[in-house]
């Protein structure tokens, strides 16, 4: 058997190669939407790609699964109570797939989502026992996925329960050696205490993972699942992730490559009342940038935060530190259901400044400054964009909290002729609000550089929630 993972930093998910030596038949699960790796890793094995599948319709991402119709000749598979709006061959509950050595058996798996399944893979070359299980949200590495993205109170604890039956009937009734992979891994918000690790066994997570203790008490378990404070809060984008890919995402084709721009056609460009300029370089970078426009700092959490602030259809040009960072860029906004930016930035911010244009300022306070100001301005409004857990371990006596997957739908609770200070951990998610904030008419508006982290470091005291 030929098994590899492809790990996405930036949306804390995996997706599986898996390939028959006997056959040369692979099958992939939970598609990415750049599909190239998969089709080189079958080429540069000499095997065919044959078939795909997704555990679930996801709500953090776009799937690339209907990209590969079109490039290979690939089935694509689909557990049977999903409902899609793409040819699949549809699996029941229990049955099987054969490639070579290799089989797959289809198991439901509901709670994170109804239509959820897990492939519980055999290799007949090795024995009989399973040779792992690839369990999408079913079973993480220290959690489970999160049953609450697909309703309100009542339909999560409906989910819980199902997960409950799903643990006790179907995973962990597997042996304890069973290697576990699952989709959602370390930095994924569907899970509350994801582990580091990107992988597990039945038997480790049977001893240690706290949403796993006493199922017997089936409501005992459902009020566990609906602790939500602590969950992250989920980003504004995610709302149209499940619904476009239960539709089926549009394949991307051949994408052009967006072009470089002169200052005078930027500025041109950005009038347009769709269109958003996304300034990638670092908080203390974007001090001084293009008036109106918004810092989400190229790296891991880009996808997360453009996402937040962006609007669905938003018209996106681009400023970035590095001509270098664009690929990985365009990917994270696609992967999200952008399209394409229309433009970026030729010669950066340094070609901007020297063709006169006007700029704009965003103040960087550090924690030493923030404390002076509290201490002496009695307007000053003290905006903590952290996760709920991070808020509950710890925050500034007399802030204000409003995560910043909220923020967005939240402005009208800021006031608008007051002092902001914009702190999160460290800095990076305070710029991007504050951001927002500033293109919004709010403030003045400052960034705590160091944020939390650096407030803590200093001594200065804190209160738990």
């Amino acid at each position: 058997m030929i098994f590899k993972q492809f790990y996405l930093e930036s949306l804390g998910h995996a997706s599986y190669f898996i390939g028959s030596e006997d056959t040369g038949e692979a099958l992939v699960l939970d598609v990415r939407r750049d599909v190239d790796d998969y089709l080189e890793e079958a080429q540069a094995r000499g095997m065919r790609l044959r078939y795909a599948a997704d555990s679930h319709q996801h709500n953090d991402y776009l799937s690339g699964i209907c990209e590969l119709p079109a490039r290979a000749d690939v089935q694509l598979l689909a557990g049977a109570r999903a409902q899609l709006g793409y040819p699949v061959h549809y699996m029941d509950d229990g049955e099987r797939l054969r490639m070579g050595e290799i089989e797959f058996e289809v198991v439901h798996t509901p709670g994170h989502t109804p239509e959820h399944i897990s492939l519980l893979v055999y290799d007949h070359s090795r024995g009989r026992e399973p040779a792992l299980l690839l369990s999408g949200g079913a079973l993480l590495v220290d959690d489970i996925a999160r049953p609450d993205l697909l309703g309100g109170d009542e339909e999560t604890r409906s989910s819980a329960r199902e997960f409950c039956h799903t643990l006790q009937e179907k995973i962990l009734r597997l042996p304890d050696h069973v290697p576990v992979y699952p989709t959602h891994v370390a930095g994924s918000l569907c899970g509350g205490n994801i582990g580091s690790m990107l992988s597990t066994t039945i038997g480790y997570e049977r001893r240690m993972n706290r949403m796993l203790a006493d199922l017997d008490d089936s409501e005992g378990f459902v009020e566990r699942c609906l602790e939500l404070k602590d969950l992250p809060t989920v980003p504004p984008y995610w709302r149209r992730m499940r619904s476009q890919n239960t539709q089926g995402p549009k394949p991307l084709g051949v994408l052009p490559n967006p072009p470089a721009v002169q200052p005078d056609d930027f500025a041109r460009m950005s009038r347009r009342d769709d269109t958003f300029v996304v300034d990638c370089r670092s908080p203390e970078a974007f001090a001084a940038h293009i008036p109106g426009a918004l810092n989400v700092a190229a790296g891991t959490s880009f996808s997360t935060w453009a996402g937040t602030v962006l609007p669905e259809d938003a018209r996106i040009l681009l400023v970035v530190e590095q001509p270098g960072d664009l690929e990985d860029i365009y990917w994270q906004l696609l992967r999200i259901g952008y399209d394409l930016p229309a433009a970026w930035l030729s010669g950066g911010m340094l070609a901007w400044r020297t063709s006169g244009r006007d700029i704009e300022i965003l103040p960087q306070w550090t924690v030493h400054e923030l404390r002076h100001a509290a201490e002496h301005d009695r307007e000053l409004v003290i905006l903590d964009v952290r996760q709920p857990a991070e808020w509950s371990e710890g925050h500034i006596a007399g802030a204000r909290h409003i995560s910043g997957g909220e923020l967005p739908r939240r402005l009208d609770e800021i006031p608008k002729n007051r002092p902001l200070a914009v702190i999160c951990g460290s800095g990076y998610r305070s710029s991007v609000m504050a951001s927002l904030l500033k293109r919004q008419g709010r403030g003045p508006v400052f960034n705590v550089l160091g944020g939390m982290t650096g407030w803590q470091s200093a001594g200065y005291d804190i209160e738990a929630a």
